[in-house]
């Protein structure tokens, strides 16, 4: 187990370093001069220069990656060019915020996915079964920010039980804080909950047609008994890899729910730079979601281990 571990732990880190020559190539090849943005159309060239050079801007390309790169594995992400301020704090701030978002939401899903996907496969014969199918296909079809949009307009305009927007540190108001991320959670988990019920009904129903579960029930175990006891570890083996997916999923989500609730997360902090045009910031936020996939995968990996023993050699 230790030495597929470190297997995976050096994928991870060269899956990292590939990535962050990427996003720095992607970003590099952006028209726009930053210096000349920050000083404006009325700039002398001479301002520009000097300001080319106080950003760095003016060295060779491999020069700026070391440099960022190498900042990067000390925390360090440089200085925003348009505010003058470290970028590491903004980010680090904001990514508290949009873990506890992402979190939320995939607890959601879980919550909403695991009973009802099981349920539908056992009774997939039975109109209750169909017709929470056919709910979760529906929902599929509904992108989290309409989904958001709708839950504002019941909860908040019309049963005015919910705030519409904003966020509350927990540190100032916990139950604000509570009540400011509900509608946020639900907007993301409903979504990918519908998802994942139609994997967990698929993975249970192929479970239930497996020999050792008919053996199971034949040895006198009810079927919701043997599914517990002897299915449910095998059937989360291909849920986990779709929940992954839908994890960095939610990353993506979480972009556009934040703008939709007014969240000050790494989403809005990414908006927020593309429209000032501030690319190094806009550069560090995706390096940190980009980074974030990785790494999830690599607990997926992890998990595959730790259910299927068999996966530790297969690897």
């Amino acid at each position: 187990m230790i030495v597929y571990l470190l297997k995976r732990l050096a994928v991870l880190l060269a899956s990292v370093a590939a990535a962050g020559v990427a996003v720095f190539a992607f970003m590099a090849v952006l028209p726009g001069d930053p210096a000349e943005i920050a000083l404006g159309v009325n700039a002398t060239p001479e301002a520009v220069a000097e300001l080319r050079a106080r950003f760095g801007t003016d060295r060779p390309p491999a020069a700026q990656f070391l440099d960022w790169f190498g900042g990067l594995a000390h925390g360090d992400f440089g200085t925003s060019y348009v505010t003058s301020s470290p970028i590491g704090p903004q980010i680090a701030e904001r990514l508290g915020v949009t873990t506890v978002l992402v979190l939320g939401g995939m607890v959601v899903a879980l919550l909403v996915a695991v009973p009802a996907g099981t349920f539908a496969a056992v009774h997939h014969r039975d109109p209750l079964g169909a017709a929470i199918s056919a709910v979760s296909q529906v929902g599929i079809a509904i992108p989290a920010f309409l989904a958001g949009i709708l839950l504002v307009f019941v909860f908040a305009v019309k049963a005015q039980a919910l705030p519409s927007g904003g966020y509350v540190p927990i540190a100032d108001d916990p139950a604000g804080w509570l009540r400011s991320l509900l509608l946020p959670w639900l907007s993301l988990g409903l979504v990918q909950g519908a998802v994942l019920t139609r994997y967990v009904r698929s993975a249970v129903l192929d479970v239930m047609r497996e020999d050792y579960l008919r053996t199971a029930r034949a040895k006198g175990r009810g079927r919701m008994g043997a599914l517990w006891r002897h299915g449910l570890r095998n059937a989360s083996i291909p849920v986990v890899t779709v929940l992954g997916l839908q994890l960095a999923t939610l990353l993506i989500g979480a972009v556009v729910v934040e703008r939709v609730f007014v969240i000050p997360g790494l989403g809005d902090l990414l908006l927020n730079g593309v429209a000032g045009r501030d690319l190094l910031l806009v550069q560090g936020v995706v390096m940190v979601l980009v980074a974030a996939v990785l790494l999830i995968n690599f607990v997926v990996d992890v998990c595959y281990a730790v259910l299927d023993p068999r996966l530790r050699g297969a690897r």
